[in-house]
């Protein structure tokens, strides 16, 4: 049986709509995250040294952490031709490239979003309070932003060329990407503005898979 180490409002969300997509079984251990520092809880730690998640652990002893490196060794392990391309086609070009460009190009600049959008909202002592601020809003006036937007136009055009990320079909690339845009959504200013994106989400929100994931994952902050 696989277990799903599942941390709350996380990118382990992700991994449960992927069982669900492969029609695998497996169980879910809860945690929650500390609701003052917003961190994982460090029982976490007694699965995996870095006690981040996702974390997946199976009967044959296997324990895989990363959500791309999960993703991936999840749908060769057990997709038998779903959710990937043909290997040696464009689309498999693709969908290898989508399934890291999710954490190694889109997620930074989101993460910086949220880091600086708390410094400036973080109690500290008045005098500080205006240099905390000043500091936080250039850094995203002068770099984050410019980042984010650049990377939803990038996402936005190339979704003109296909319905999913990896082509006209979907695959696990879309379910890595579904994070970064989701979290876009909620910090990062997408909107209508770019319905290419917009209706991406539609598609995947939709889908029988993704809202089976959410019952059995329960409450996901990023949609709210």
């Amino acid at each position: 049986m696989i277990t799903v180490h599942h941390l709350n409002n996380s990118r382990s969300q992700r991994v449960l709509w992927l069982l669900e997509e492969l029609e695998l079984p497996y169980e879910i251990v809860h945690y929650q995250r500390d609701p003052k520092t917003m961190l994982a809880p460090p029982t976490l730690r007694a699965v995996h040294p870095l006690g981040k998640s996702p974390v997946v652990t199976t009967d044959e002893g296997l324990t895989l952490a990363e959500s791309g490196a999960v993703a991936e060794t999840l749908i060769e392990r057990y997709g038998n031709g779903r959710l990937a391309p043909a290997a040696g086609t464009p689309e498999a070009l693709r969908y290898r490239y989508w399934l890291h460009y999710a954490e190694g190009s889109a997620m930074p600049p989101l993460l910086l979003k949220l880091v600086f959008d708390q410094i400036e909202k973080a109690k500290m002592p008045f005098f500080a309070k205006p240099i905390a601020k000043a500091i936080a809003g250039k850094a995203k006036a002068a770099f984050i932003t410019p980042n984010i937007k650049s990377h939803l136009d990038f996402m936005e055009g190339e979704l003109g060329k296909s319905k999913w990320f990896a082509g006209n079909a979907f695959s696990g690339a879309d379910i890595q990407m579904s994070f970064p845009v989701e979290a876009a959504v909620a910090r990062g200013g997408l909107d209508a503005s770019r319905p290419k994106l917009m209706a991406y989400l539609e598609r995947i929100r939709a889908r029988p898979a993704y809202m089976r994931a959410l019952e059995r994952g329960g409450p996901y902050g990023l949609l709210t």
